[in-house]
């Protein structure tokens, strides 16, 4: 082989592991623990192409006030379900929804109502 050769095998392990990386590497989460005056804790979501951050971790027990930041017209993002809680919430494009819940103990899930796009919220 060749030194080009060489080079040319080097890059691409490297982007191997770095598409690995951001695709399959464990994501954090993102840890509620801030309340308002009123004693919610506040959650911000962005909706677009997904949900960031996926994961939500709030303490059991306490009044959570989720704000969704959609910022896109997808079709799939219109709709946000938690079965869980029994919310099905509207979600207008290019707008904030607010969503306030009680986070009882437990993972629970949310995701679009097609069910394509997915988090959850860990109340521990």
């Amino acid at each position: 082989m060749t030194p080009m050769d060489w080079g040319i095998a080097v890059i691409a392990a490297l982007l191997i592991i770095l598409i690995n990386w951001y695709f399959l590497g464990s994501k954090r989460a993102a840890v509620a623990e801030a309340a308002t005056p009123g004693g919610a804790v506040e959650v911000t979501v962005r909706v677009e192409g997904g949900y960031s951050p996926s994961v939500i971790e709030v303490p059991a027990g306490s009044n959570v006030r989720m704000t969704l930041d959609r910022r896109e017209d997808n079709p799939c993002s219109d709709e946000l379900v938690i079965p869980d809680f029994g919310i099905r919430r509207e979600l207008p494009a290019f707008r904030k929804t607010v969503i306030e819940f009680i986070a009882t103990p437990g993972t629970h899930e949310f995701k679009c109502g097609m069910g394509m796009l997915h988090g959850s919220i860990v109340a521990k």
